[in-house]
């Protein structure tokens, strides 16, 4: 019975350690001041350059198929 109680204690013991340590966590982040956000925009502002690209990787797609010779 005596083990019985040292592993339930112990088990007790980390429990409450976890719990405060978490509880730490929180209060910390709590705390701290808030990130700011992270804005994407809503536009591809090249449309030009973003087209070029795309034609130019599948050109090089159909190069390496050898479909162009």
């Amino acid at each position: 019975m005596a083990r019985q109680d040292k592993v339930l204690a112990a088990i007790t013991a980390a429990v409450q350690a976890y719990i405060q340590d978490d509880e730490v966590v929180l209060m910390a982040q709590a705390a701290a001041p808030p990130e700011p956000e992270v804005r994407v925009p809503a536009v591809i502002h090249n449309l030009w350059g973003l087209a070029g690209r795309q034609m130019a990787m599948q050109l090089r797609v159909l190069i390496q198929r050898r479909s162009l010779k």
